[in-house]
């Protein structure tokens, strides 16, 4: 492909360095330095004048280190010239932070979509947002991607004629129900409340649950607390196989080996957008990659070609 340039910071430069595999270009090598005063300074050591300039770079542990880090790449891109900058964001972090539902509380989800515009960005590649309203948080083209198929790809080795998918709560009904019918299975959604950041309450499961097997599916998990609240709802309905699943797996503060060592999960499966440590895994976890439908999304971008007819979520009814 030319006129093309991929850089990657270094929140996970393994999954940039497979996109680029699947491109058929090289990965651009990026120089990141800290002065004295722990300021950081970043060089993209490649040519972007006039070029197409992608910038691989999920917001990560520790997340205002990559932001700051993605923030610099896309100034240096501008500096030197490049036709269009675009962000390729697996996983947008701030995302959570997309509603004002208590007095005086930061909007940090509008906030950084401003920065990543105001330092360069031209346009922005992400997956699965935790909210559709994100997407409105950006004054520039924003490509939503979701990795429904590559999880019903994998769900579909196994016998699918007693599932049912269910949604840890309401939020997320719609995701759920698409990926049901990606599956030609029933849904199901858990009433939530969220107290804090890690104490929520699941009153009850609506939907039919008892002697069949469940996928629990969720945009994100960071410190498993609503699934290890919803297992517990799923265990008093008599479920008969429990898989879990994800498009983030995060697993922050042992929430892998916590779910892992739930007897009753059969399967923990989630996308490669964020990279999980080889000492955090377990036996039950699957990773699946995303960087064919990265790679193929880029390559639409890059030649003005349709991005939302193959990667459009399935609309609900």
């Amino acid at each position: 492909m030319r006129d093309i340039a991929v850089f990657s910071g270094h929140a996970h430069p393994e999954l940039a360095r497979e996109v680029c595999a699947h491109l058929g270009v090289p990965l651009s090598p990026t120089r990141v330095s800290r002065f004295a005063n722990d300021c950081l300074e970043v060089q993209l050591q490649a040519n972007c004048r006039e070029r197409d300039v992608f910038l691989i770079q999920p917001l990560v542990k520790p997340v205002q280190e990559h932001l700051v880090e993605l923030l610099l790449m896309c100034d240096a891109a501008r500096g030197a010239s490049a036709s269009r900058i675009t962000v390729v964001m697996p996983h947008y972090s701030y995302a959570r932070s997309d509603k004002k539902d208590a007095p005086r509380i930061s909007l940090g989800g509008r906030l950084v979509a401003d920065l990543l515009v105001a330092a360069g960005a031209s346009r922005v590649l992400a997956m699965t947002l935790h909210s559709p309203q994100v997407h409105g948080f950006f004054s520039v083209p924003v490509d939503h991607l979701h990795a429904l198929r590559e999880l019903a790809a994998h769900f579909r080795q196994y016998d699918l004629t007693r599932t049912t998918v269910v949604s840890p709560d309401l939020g997320n009904a719609k995701e759920a129900a698409a990926f049901a019918r990606m599956l030609g299975a029933q849904v199901a959604a858990g009433a939530k409340q969220r107290f804090a950041d890690d104490r929520v309450s699941i009153n009850s499961v609506i939907g039919e649950v008892a002697g069949r097997d469940v996928i629990v599916l969720d945009d994100e998990i960071a410190k498993g607390s609503t699934v290890l609240e919803l297992l517990e709802r799923l265990r008093e309905l008599g479920p008969r196989s429990i898989r879990v699943a994800c498009t983030h797996g995060l697993f922050a503060d042992r929430a892998l080996k916590r779910i892992g060592e739930q007897p009753d999960v059969l399967e923990i499966v989630c996308t490669n957008t964020v990279p999980v440590a080889e000492e955090e895994r377990t036996d039950k976890l699957r990773i699946l990659t995303v960087a064919p439908a990265l790679a193929e999304a880029v390559r639409r971008i890059h030649n003005g070609e349709s991005v939302s007819a193959l990667f459009d979520a399935p609309r609900t009814e």
